[in-house]
C-alpha cells in the first residue's frame, strides 16, 4: 500500500523530472531503491498520465489543428506535416520500446546504468544548446528524434532532454524542437500505459483512491510548472543549465556503488 507521504513525494518527482531534462524514470530508480518503495504499477501509471494530461492540456491548440487536418486529410498544411511527422517519429520509437523492453527494464535495477545515463544526457544538453537552429523540421529529423526517444527507455536518459537535443543538433528552430519532442511524448506514453496496464491483477493490489488522487493532482500541477520552465528556459539558450545538475547526479551515484 501507498502511503500519503510516498504519494506525495513521487507525484512531485515525477512532475518536476517529467519534463525537465534530468530523467524522471532514473530519480525514480534512485527512490526505489533507497526507500524500498515499491508503488503497485497502477500507481505509476496514473501517474504517467497524469503528466501526460498536462501535455495535452499545454498543447491543446496544436493537438485540436492536427487532428482536424488528418480527418481532412490537409498533409500540405503545417498541422498536416507535424501529424506526418509525429507518425513518422512513432515508428522507430515504437520498434525499439517493443524489440528492447525486456533489456532496457533490466537496467532498472543498476544504479550504474543509472549513473553513465545521467552523465551522458549532461554531455547531449551541454553541446545542443551552443547551437541556434533555423530550420523547419523535416521527416529525418523526425525519425531521428524517434530514435532518440526510443533509446530514453533506459532510465537516467532523459526523454525530454535527448530529443529536444536531437533537434537542436540537427538544427532545427528552438520552438520546434521543443514543440515536436513534447507533442511526440503523446503516443509514447499511452504505448507504454497500454503495455503496462497489461496485467490487470497487479493493477488493482495495494491502491487506495484517496491517496492516488494526491499523487496524480501534485505531478499535474508540478508537471505544468515545470513544462512552463523547461520552454522559458530552452527560449533564453539556458538549457546547458542542466547539464551540471546531470553530472552531478550521475557522478553521485557511480561514486556511491564503488564505495
Amino acid at each position: 500500500m501507498v502511503s500519503l507521504v510516498e504519494s506525495l513525494i513521487l507525484g512531485l518527482i515525477q512532475g518536476l523530472t517529467e519534463w525537465l531534462p534530468v530523467s524522471s524514470s532514473g530519480h525514480l530508480v534512485v527512490v526505489k531503491e533507497l526507500f524500498g518503495w515499491q508503488p503497485p504499477v497502477l500507481f505509476y501509471v496514473l501517474l504517467h498520465l497524469g503528466t501526460l494530461s498536462v501535455v495535452m492540456v499545454f498543447f491543446r491548440r496544436d493537438i485540436l489543428g492536427i487532428l482536424k487536418a488528418i480527418l481532412k486529410r490537409d498533409f500540405e498544411s503545417e498541422e498536416g506535416r507535424i501529424g506526418l511527422f509525429i507518425i513518422v517519429g512513432s515508428a522507430p520509437t515504437g520498434v525499439i520500446g517493443f524489440v528492447f523492453k525486456d533489456f532496457f527494464e533490466a537496467f532498472f535495477d543498476n544504479l550504474y546504468v543509472v549513473g553513465l545515463s545521467l552523465l551522458a544526457t549532461g554531455v547531449l544538453l551541454f553541446f545542443s544548446d551552443r547551437i541556434e537552429g533555423s530550420k523547419p523540421l523535416t521527416y529525418l529529423d523526425s525519425f531521428l528524434v524517434g530514435i532518440a526517444q526510443g533509446i530514453s527507455i533506459v532510465p537516467g536518459i532523459s526523454r525530454s532532454g535527448v530529443t529536444i537535443a536531437t533537434g537542436l543538433l540537427r538544427g532545427v528552430k528552438r520552438k520546434h524542437a521543443f514543440m515536436f519532442s513534447f507533442l511526440l511524448s503523446i503516443p509514447a506514453t499511452l504505448g507504454a500505459t497500454i503495455v503496462e496496464s497489461g496485467d490487470l491483477h497487479l493493477l488493482v493490489s495495494g491502491v487506495d483512491a484517496a491517496t492516488v488522487v494526491v499523487g496524480v493532482a501534485t505531478s499535474m500541477v508540478v508537471g505544468y510548472l515545470s513544462l512552463k520552465a523547461v520552454q522559458r528556459i530552452l527560449r533564453k539558450r539556458k538549457f546547458h543549465w542542466f547539464a551540471p545538475y546531470c553530472w552531478a547526479a550521475g557522478a553521485l551515484l557511480l561514486i556511491s556503488q564503488i564505495l
